[in-house]
């Protein structure tokens, strides 16, 4: 039995078990909850567990496609990907902003906060372009 197909089967184990505990919080009746915190420990503890077993198999499996890939081109998009967030951060401003418990957001973080979101806009132009391209090829 492969790896993928133990992880497949975990993954759907834990799904059954989150499914139950949802089940059984609904029939617990939200007063109940909302007193004991019946139930909710345990189904955030499940999507912990789901959620880490995810990040393992890509990493596991990313990296095992990324050896038996060619690493050049792998090496090429991680350049640019390293570029555009350059690119980003060079764009971001750094102005002071108040946040609602009244205290200042410091430079660094506002700079960081624009260059992710600079990230995000060249990223999706990148793809969107990228899809309207594909399809104006399909249509010649």
């Amino acid at each position: 039995m492969g790896l993928h197909k133990i992880i497949k089967i975990v993954g759907l184990i834990l799904s059954l078990i989150g499914v139950i505990i949802l089940g059984m919080m609904i029939l617990k009746g939200d007063n109940d909850i909302k007193e004991t915190g019946w139930g909710v420990d345990a189904f955030i503890n499940t999507a912990f567990v789901m959620l880490s077993l995810v990040v393992i198999a890509v990493v596991f499996f990313g990296l095992k496609g990324l050896m038996s890939g060619n690493i050049k081109n792998a090496l090429i998009i991680l350049g640019a990907f390293i570029v555009i967030i350059g690119v980003s951060y060079g764009l971001a401003d750094n102005n002071q902003l108040p946040l609602p418990d009244g205290e200042l957001l410091t430079k660094s973080n506002s700079k960081w906060i624009g260059a992710g979101l600079y990230t995000f806009y060249i990223l999706a132009i990148i793809a969107i372009g990228s899809m309207v391209l594909s399809g104006f090829k399909k249509t010649k």
